[in-house]
């Protein structure tokens, strides 16, 4: 497979696959195709794994799109404006952990699953949640970044703290806890709450410039509202 992303910041990924290549995607995330891609809707390993897939913010099924008698392409665009990275998962690799709903598409070897928080306080202080998604197996997957994305390579011992929603992804060598923002003051009056989450390393982390509740938060006093 050969694939190009474009147009940021409304981008779309643009992957070009041989005859009886396997591209795996959400319900709903292709934009456009040729003709000979045949698309199977499929739970993509039981039930189990389908009904994993809800707690990760994706759909119970997921769509399989196969270049049929030839070369075939397919585009798959963002549901929000920002970015889309490509991963590569396996072959010695790691594992990556994406908040919920960032898994746009992948290779027919990329594994969806759940992902749980170890820790009480960091599920349900940080501000990521106890669920977000694992992407595991072999190939390549595209993820969805709302906003801009800044990637850094955390070494061991090395850590870096993120506010509420900020995390898009992280190698699963990465491990989270969470971390008091101070006192009452600093919580209520900086307008950053009480906690924070902390990323420590050794690992790649993948940040996002705006979360979509940001955005939310940011327009929300400008819509008018009917009585």
């Amino acid at each position: 497979m050969q694939y190009s992303i474009l147009g940021e910041p409304m981008p779309v990924v643009i992957c070009n696959v041989d005859a009886g290549e396997t591209l795996i995607t959400e319900r709903g995330s292709m934009s456009w195709m040729t003709p000979n891609m045949k698309m199977d809707t499929t739970t993509n390993g039981g039930l189990g794994k389908a009904f994993g897939r809800i707690f990760t913010g994706e759909s119970m099924f997921q769509n399989k799109y196969t270049a049929m008698g030839g070369p075939g392409q397919i585009a798959f665009a963002s549901s929000f404006p920002g970015s889309i990275r490509a991963i590569e998962i396996g072959n010695g690799g790691p594992e990556y952990i994406v908040q919920k709903g960032g898994f746009l598409a992948g290779t027919a070897g990329v594994e969806l699953s759940v992902f749980f928080q170890k820790k009480l306080g960091a599920g349900l202080f940080g501000g990521e949640g106890f669920i977000m998604q694992k992407l595991g197996g072999n190939g390549v997957a595209f993820i969805e970044i709302d906003g801009y994305a800044c990637e850094y390579e955390l070494q061991a011992g090395q850590s870096m703290v993120v506010n509420t929603g900020y995390l898009a992804a992280m190698t699963a060598t990465c491990r989270m806890e969470t971390q008091g923002t101070g006192n009452a003051k600093n919580a209520i009056l900086g307008g950053e709450g009480f906690f924070n989450t902390v990323v420590h390393g050794p690992g790649k982390v993948i940040m996002q410039s705006m979360p979509v509740y940001s955005l939310a938060r940011a327009i929300q006093p400008y819509i008018v509202t009917g009585s």
